[in-house]
């Protein structure tokens, strides 16, 4: 299988080369094609030679630099009553973030035209950077091929519309990636817990509950996007509930935030989203405090199954109940480890999110970075001739 300017990027990027003689030592290339594919890398603006570099202290000649400020992607992480937007350069690193309000059920309209006219002076305070992919995520099930939304039950009049258009003022043309909130989130820990576990469970806890999988560094959306809709598991403590999906008996129905919220205010307090609940447990209040701790009890019953059956390395736990991590997380570790077996459960560890609330944002850049950046998409950017400009090095 022939060796491409786009692979020699990936050995660059990930630091297993440094040098035209690494890449010459790992790919068995000749030293003309490397030297070829090299300049058409450093033409294009994706690699920095050690020769530009020296001369202001940096690498030394014959070294080989990523250029992460080549471009930029885009992030939108979708919820059902706010947005995070951010610009990230091709490192991963945030260079510029914000965050949206808007109504319980808003539409596209309503939702994505604020959402791109944030992102588009978000770049305008920018260097006028090369806009490379886009990244959303939106709550429910999205078909990853078509990049829709087929299944969500907090944000009607979503499924089926295509985000293409919408996104289009940001840059025509320039691909767009959708996932779902769990699969981001899992993917924002291949870039942290990922570092020390091949196997995790991701767990978001929020309004709704669902799971991210990745299993041997690898996300895993499963057919038709739909693994980890842990939340639209029956159990016998919601039997007869009804839940907004349209079914009953799911456990989101006595676990998730939308649900937990309701028996809160009942008892007096004024709460309308599970972050106020989450900030009146860590301010010591007894009710909240309880209510997180079930709910955390109750997932963790339908987590020892998954647990059984995919062994990961270890359970992270994010969204807006993760905020109080030490009193969810009892609650959870007491059903996993009553539930699940003593194997799976031997050096499990549950963890917080790396990212805390940023974990969907950063989630978002990390798919779309792992998108334009494949061998793939950049060789066919070098086939295209595009980012013939290299931008000044500071």
């Amino acid at each position: 299988m022939a060796v491409t300017a786009g692979d020699l990027l990936a050995l660059v990027r990930t630091g297993r080369a440094h040098t035209r003689s690494d890449l010459r030592r790992l790919t068995g290339l000749s030293r003309t094609a490397v030297v070829s594919r090299v300049s058409a890398l450093a033409e294009a603006g994706l690699l920095l030679l050690g020769e530009e570099l020296s001369s202001t202290g940096g690498r030394p000649p014959g070294s080989l630099v990523f250029n992460t400020g080549a471009g930029v992607v885009l992030a939108a992480a979708i919820g059902r009553s706010r947005s995070q937007v951010g610009v990230f350069d091709l490192a991963g690193t945030e260079l510029a973030a914000d965050s949206l309000d808007h109504e319980i059920g808003a539409g596209p309209d309503a939702v994505l035209d604020p959402v791109v006219r944030r992102l588009g002076e978000l770049m305008a305070g920018l260097d006028q950077p090369a806009l490379l992919g886009i990244g959303v995520s939106l709550p429910g099930t999205v078909d990853p091929v078509r990049g829709v939304s087929v299944d969500s039950p907090v944000m009607g009049g979503w499924d089926g519309v295509d985000l293409v258009p919408h996104l289009a003022p940001l840059g025509a043309g320039t691909p767009v990636f959708v996932a779902n909130d769990a699969d981001v989130l899992a993917r924002s820990e291949q870039l942290g817990h990922g570092a020390a576990y091949d196997d995790l469970i991701v767990v978001k806890a929020s309004t709704g509950l669902g799971l991210g999988i990745v299993a041997d560094g690898r996300v895993v959306a499963g057919h038709l996007g739909a693994a980890g809709e842990i939340g639209h598991t029956k159990v016998a403590e919601a039997q007869g509930r009804r839940c907004r999906c349209g079914d009953t008996g799911c456990l989101e129905t006595v676990a998730a935030g939308w649900a937990l919220v309701p028996q809160l205010a009942e008892t007096g307090r004024e709460v309308g989203h599970v972050r106020e609940l989450t900030g009146l447990a860590l301010a010591g209040d007894a009710e909240a405090r309880a209510l997180l701790r079930e709910s955390g009890r109750r997932l963790g019953e339908v987590l020892a199954v998954a647990i059984n059956l995919l062994n990961p390395q270890a359970v992270v736990i994010g969204g807006d109940m993760a905020a109080a991590f030490d009193t969810y997380a009892a609650g959870v570790r007491e059903s996993v480890y009553a539930r699940a077996s003593a194997l799976a459960t031997r050096d499990l560890q549950v963890l917080p999110a790396t990212f805390g609330d940023r974990a969907g944002l950063v989630g978002c850049a990390a798919m779309a970075l792992e998108a334009v950046l494949s061998p793939d998409a950049v060789d066919a950017r070098l086939l295209e001739g595009a980012g013939q400009a290299q931008p000044s090095v500071s």
